[in-house]
């Protein structure tokens, strides 16, 4: 099977012999701008069943319907991750989404505090920019994502067992790594 066939993410359930409808947008890309017939080559995955090949069986203007054959990679795991971060601007809400898709976040939260000056965030466009990072770089896991919510109120239902790593501009220079290694338990600043 060849190496450069296109990546998709899907919400169906993979398994061999199964159909998948993709959505418009996805539909219109594989007909219209990659101009795929039935019968070519596609990978998808859905962050829970693997990465699997799938044959397009029909292809129209406006729709496309795939049949998963085989599976090609098994689901992996990957790091308890949660990426907390304050709305900026939207071009680089869209980097921070993909970057942090790519090295592994299980969950992408914005928080509100005080000085956040963005006035709203786009959680569907999150999602589509993990989604559309996750396609690009061979990753089958899509965090999720959630709506903002304000600091305070994130902090109070926090788990205690869980660590908090967060960036002090005030604070001495620390090793993030040395920071995770630690023993003890709780909050640290980097």
């Amino acid at each position: 099977m060849p190496s450069k066939l296109q990546r998709f993410f899907v919400k169906s359930p993979l398994r061999a012999g199964a159909k998948i409808a993709l959505e418009s947008d996805q539909a219109h890309y594989l007909a219209n701008v990659l101009r795929l017939k039935s019968a070519d080559q596609v990978l998808v995955f859905n962050g829970m069943d693997g990465e699997w090949c799938a044959r397009l069986a029909k292809v129209t203007k406006k729709k496309v319907e795939l049949r998963a054959e085989h599976q090609t990679r098994p689901q992996a795991g990957g790091p308890d991750l949660h990426y907390l971060f304050a709305p900026i601007k939207r071009a680089r809400v869209d980097y921070m989404a993909q970057k942090a898709t790519e090295m592994g976040a299980s969950l992408l939260q914005p928080v509100i505090t005080r000085r956040t000056m963005a006035g709203r965030v786009k959680t569907r466009r999150l999602q589509s920019n993990a989604i559309e990072a996750a396609e690009r770089c061979g990753i089958l896991r899509v965090p999720e994502v959630r709506a903002p919510e304000k600091l305070e109120a994130l902090l109070r239902r926090w788990d205690p067992d869980r660590r908090i790593i967060f960036a002090d501009e005030a604070g001495a220079p620390a090793s993030p790594l040395d920071m995770l290694t630690a023993q003890e338990p709780g909050p640290l600043a980097v």
